[in-house]
């Protein structure tokens, strides 16, 4: 297994696991309570974490511009 998929776990860990921490109102991140700034902040990580994951999988490079 790639050790790059195991970054798959980031969101994972970071919406679950953060919620704990981060279950308060008060701090307002970006005009929103700052709950709901972690996890929007999150799916945004993901999105990140996901396309690193896809760029640095080698089944998704083609040999001499032949797709599948």
């Amino acid at each position: 297994m790639n050790p790059v998929r195991l970054l798959a776990v980031l969101p994972f860990l970071g919406i679950l696991g953060g919620i704990v921490f981060a279950n308060r109102v008060t701090p307002y991140l970006f005009g929103l309570p700052f709950i709901l700034g972690w996890l929007v902040l999150c799916v945004l990580g993901t999105a990140a974490v996901m396309g690193a994951i896809y760029l640095t999988d080698p089944a998704n490079r083609t040999d001499g511009g032949h797709g599948r």
